[in-house]
């Protein structure tokens, strides 16, 4: 245990005794725990493997290549539909917990697994992620918007593409786009 994440479960209310079963759970696999985003986050040689976090409705254990793993339980979850790596476990109780510790601790060596091989996710190429129409129009109509929205990263082409998209009417993408224009010039990212 690493002192620096006790207060993580301390000062945790509403799911405390399902958060420090999940923690010995973890822990008696051998990764290293460590404090990443201000959630315990547990590691193999210093790459991040599986973490825990706590929405209102359920507390989750996160895996960071869990697109890799069998799920024959069928327990893993996508978080959004726009996640391509990472899977959770949820629960909403200790009783959840405890009934499933074998089959937790199954998935996590399965994960372990999955690191030490160093295999990786294959990630979708930015070119297959839907490009709203207003930003396509904007790219054409704009060619100089065009080159520096080839120039960004592609992570900050993703980024902007799922922000843009993600509005569900067409004058609120149009204005996400245009308020977004200068930093796409500037080359930066949605949240640089």
């Amino acid at each position: 245990m690493n002192p620096e994440v006790d207060f993580y479960f301390t000062k945790a209310r509403k799911w405390r005794k399902e958060l420090e079963k999940l923690r010995i759970i973890i822990l008696d696999s051998g990764l290293t725990e460590v404090l990443k985003w201000g959630v315990p986050t547990y590691a193999l040689d210093d790459k991040n493997v599986v973490l825990i976090h706590v929405f209102k409705e359920y507390c989750a254990i996160l895996f960071f290549k869990g697109a890799l793993l069998k799920d024959p339980k069928n327990i893993l979850i996508q978080q959004t539909k726009n996640t391509q790596t990472t899977k959770q476990i949820r629960f909403t109780d200790l009783h959840e917990i405890i009934e499933m510790e074998d089959i937790i601790k199954s998935y996590i060596q399965e994960v372990i697994k999955i690191e030490k091989s160093g295999l990786k996710v294959t990630l979708k190429k930015t070119s297959e992620f839907k490009m709203p129409k207003e930003f396509k129009d904007k790219l054409d109509e704009i060619p100089a918007l065009k080159a520096a929205f080839k120039a960004l990263t592609p992570g900050r082409q993703r980024g902007y593409l799922l922000f843009f998209d993600s509005a569900k009417q067409s004058k609120t993408r149009i204005a996400r786009i245009e308020k977004h224009l200068p930093d796409i010039f500037d080359g930066k990212g949605l949240n640089d």
